[in-house]
């Protein structure tokens, strides 16, 4: 309690001393939690991902089933740890198991990343820079997207950017107790998405850096001592997060190593083996990367932002390196260099499409970047405020114009929901199955809700055909009905069932729901 009095101190005073700035961030502030919590019900992402992410974590805390493994990827038949799960158990139960309590606690941490990404602007170039990389990364569609429906990679953005600011408290400041930050937060980085692991390179080559500065000091084995011991305590905090993904892997096998090994190492029709071959895509990557985050998805203007900001960027670091007078902070520019570089890198060597949430683990660094320049930009007296100011304004029109709230809501969850509350009184109490016809949506989305409220849905199991298939089969079509003929689908969950009839059908949330019988 004393502690927490300290630190509501520490901010009113900091409040008083700065009212203009704390005025500032607290609109910044504002905006951010209104375009990721404004009908976060009606908008948020709801298929089939997100219902079995709801299952595991309702049986976690209804049934007490530990969970060992997370999510598995869309390629390469590899799995990820189960972090994320237990993140978002609390919020699912705080809830009373809605799946719009996950869904806001990922807005939560999208808003303490944008304050986040305000604070490390801040301490690396300075108050406006902050303010700017704030509030142009507050408004980032992409971003906000990824900030309002709970998913595995929507939380590696705030653990990715504690990582990055981690490395720089280790590094500069030397504050050991910082790699416990750092392993902490590169566990939930991999935990979320595997794409995460090009963040090691930035992390190994510091980590020497720091090293190697120490053994340079020289007197200092004490502070080596000590660096190394910190170093061992934050790999072990690493370990003992990764474990419960290993020990799940020796007792099957090791079949996900070996599928980790055969992606990154056999397959050569997913990624390269040739590190020079990314550099081509090196400018096109780029002009992506800021087309998607920055501009609003305008490939026109994206070009023509990458072009002017490279060049301020380069600007920046030539006045950092040359007139000794300016004061260019350029060790964090470094970081940031590494950091968006390997990522530019890795995904050159990617050889399948690169969506967006691919880039979330280096989400803050070309908004800290642009915010450097037009920070530095805006204190050259008025000239560089009207200056950073019309560029800012340009970029705020950009962005708004794809902002996701502009769009009509997907109202995903309420339909959901419906289509599984009919399914629930048209079973009558009796056992049955599932079948989701979709292009983009499987089972598990209506499964929760048919498992939450105690129904008798039970999944196909040939081997134990008699114990598993239901009285009725219900089918859940998302195409037009021309495609749907839901008697004679070859999906698994259709042909298990074997030989069926149409008992009814409805028009339920937008969908065509079957009711399927067997066929005597």
């Amino acid at each position: 309690m004393e502690k927490i009095k300290k630190i509501l101190r520490t901010l009113t005073l900091w409040v008083r001393k700065n009212p203009q700035e704390a005025f500032f961030l607290g609109v910044i502030l504002l905006i951010a939690a209104v375009l990721r919590l404004y009908r976060i019900a009606d908008y948020m992402t709801f298929l089939g991902d997100e219902g079995r992410d709801a299952i595991i974590v309702r049986r976690l805390l209804v049934d007490g089933d530990l969970i060992l493994i997370g999510p598995g990827t869309s390629i390469g038949n590899m799995y990820l740890g189960p972090l994320y799960y237990y993140l978002i158990a609390p919020s699912l139960l705080l809830a009373n198991f809605s799946p719009i309590g996950p869904a806001v606690f990922v807005a939560l941490l999208g808003i303490a990343t944008v304050f986040g990404v305000y604070y490390v602007g801040r301490e690396w170039f300075g108050r406006s820079a902050g303010l700017i990389s704030a509030f142009l990364y507050s408004l980032s569609s992409v971003v906000i997207i990824y900030s309002r429906s709970s998913w595995n990679p929507n939380i590696m953005p705030f653990f990715a950017l504690f990582c990055i600011y981690s490395l720089w408290k280790i590094w500069e400041k030397r504050r050991w107790k910082w790699l416990f930050v750092l392993a902490t937060s590169f566990a939930f980085v991999l935990q979320s998405h595997y794409l995460g692991l090009l963040l090691a390179p930035t992390i190994l080559i510091f980590w020497v850096w720091t090293f190697r500065n120490l053994k340079l000091i020289g007197n200092r084995k004490l502070e080596i001592g000590n660096f190394l011991r910190y170093s061992a305590i934050g790999m072990a905090i690493f370990a003992g997060l990764m474990s419960p993904l290993v020990i799940f892997d020796a007792r099957h096998g090791w079949n996900n190593f070996a599928a980790v090994k055969k992606f990154f190492v056999e397959r050569q029709e997913t990624v390269s083996a040739r590190p020079w071959s990314a550099l081509p895509k090196f400018i096109p990557l780029s002009e992506k990367i800021t087309t998607r985050l920055v501009t609003g998805k305008n490939a026109s203007a994206g070009v023509k932002v990458t072009l002017i900001a490279s060049i301020g960027v380069l600007w920046l670091t030539y006045l950092g390196l040359r007139r000794r007078k300016v004061e260019v902070n350029r060790k964090a520019l470094l970081l940031i260099f590494s950091w968006l570089g390997f990522a530019v890198l890795g995904l050159g060597l990617y050889k399948q499409e690169i969506y967006d949430h691919y880039f979330g683990f280096f989400f803050a660094a070309p908004f800290l970047l642009i915010g450097a320049v037009l920070g530095y930009i805006n204190s050259r007296g008025a000239l560089g405020k009207i200056v950073s100011l019309v560029a800012l304004l340009i970029l705020l029109e950009l962005g708004l114009k794809d902002t996701p709230l502009g769009y009509p809501p997907n109202y995903q969850l309420v339909r959901t929901r419906e289509v599984a509350a009919k399914i629930r009184d048209e079973a009558f109490g009796e056992k049955f199955n599932l079948a989701v016809v979709a292009e983009r949506n499987y089972e598990d989305a209506y499964q929760y809700f048919l498992e939450a409220w105690d129904t008798e849905v039970t999944d196909i199991d040939p081997l134990v055909l008699d114990e598993t298939i239901g009285k009725y089969l219900f089918v859940v079509c998302e195409l037009p009905r021309e495609k749907c003929d839901p008697t004679n689908n070859p999906k698994a969950e259709v042909a298990n069932f074997g030989w069926s009839k149409v008992e009814a059908e409805w028009e339920v949330g937008g969908v065509i729901l079957y009711k399927l019988a067997h066929a005597q």
